[in-house]
């Protein structure tokens, strides 16, 4: 029987097991077969508080890895498969074990969207981003492309012209699918200009990004586009399948928080990006997972 059971081992899982594992809880991660959140794609993290000159993304989230295990936590670093939250204790699985809590804190966070490409994938971390607040600062003066059409897009779009001398934004149709004032914002903004009914079809480079190969929809004409970095805008996926039918989630999967982080079910506790589909930084998933752990220990000492 463990007071806190923690799933997710990015910022925010990491961190409230820190806060847990302190107070003297026992507490146990199930961090996952990958574990580490996104930040173990992020080769350099320059905007989390204590680090002057940066850190790069896996050590940040090995040094919380250590801090959480030097206060005792237990982690093990499988996939939770199931969950049962219908009655106390609370259970949750991994394969055909199954470990019983007091509390759960949900922070499996959430997952980019991609293309699917190879390109893509070998050059991640390389020029290759899914975050413009990350890593916009990276390219000062760089020529960017922007793949998407949506809010994420516009949003990343505007971004990266605090610091990108020349940013296309490639969508695969002739309309955006953003807000009318974000599109009034992008058209408005010079660095800012749209390559319509186009598709990605390589990302070229062979050690970093040196520009992409783009595919029109309507001609079957493909050109190349230089560019120093590409930006996938096409949305984010939390990851919750296995609460589907034991909390409650938005239409679009994400946790809904009821009371400060409780969820619709008492004793199960949410932090991070797999309920935070706005901000989507280290820092206040970090922050979420401290606020997820005070309100568990509060409800387990409660008990």
């Amino acid at each position: 029987m463990y007071d806190v059971i923690v799933i997710g081992s990015g910022p925010a899982g990491l961190t409230a097991a820190v806060y847990t594992s302190r107070a003297e809880l026992k507490t146990l991660v199930i961090a996952g077969a990958v574990w580490g959140g996104q930040l173990m794609l992020t080769a350099e993290v320059e905007n989390f508080p204590g680090f002057k000159d940066g850190i790069l993304g896996p050590e940040l989230m090995d040094n919380m890895w250590k801090q959480a295990k030097r206060f005792g936590a237990e982690i093990i670093f499988e996939d939770a498969t199931n969950v049962d939250f219908s009655s106390k204790p609370l259970k949750v699985a991994v394969g055909r074990q199954v470990y019983k809590g007091k509390s759960v804190i949900i922070a499996t966070g959430a997952s980019a969207k991609w293309l699917g490409l190879e390109s893509e994938k070998r050059l991640r971390g390389r020029g290759v981003s899914a975050c413009a607040t990350c890593d916009a600062a990276f390219f000062k003066d760089k020529k960017v492309a922007v793949v998407g059409g949506g809010d994420t897009a516009l949003e990343e779009a505007l971004a990266l012209s605090k610091f990108a001398s020349e940013i296309k934004v490639i969508h695969r149709r002739d309309k955006l699918r953003g807000s009318k004032i974000l599109q009034q914002r992008t058209f408005k903004d010079p660095k800012v200009a749209f390559v319509w009914n186009s598709t990605v079809q390589e990302i070229l480079g062979k050690d970093r990004v040196e520009g992409i190969r783009l595919k029109n929809v309507e001609s079957n004409d493909e050109s190349v586009l230089a560019c120093d970095a590409v930006f996938i805008a096409i949305g984010h996926k939390p990851n919750t399948e296995i609460f589907k039918g034991h909390v409650e989630l938005d239409q679009a999967g994400y946790v809904v928080a009821r009371e400060a982080t409780m969820t619709s079910v008492e004793g199960v506790f949410v932090a991070g990006d797999a309920q935070d589909y706005r901000y989507r930084q280290a820092v206040t998933a970090a922050g979420a997972g401290c606020r997820a752990a005070l309100d568990a220990e509060k409800y387990v000492e409660g008990r």
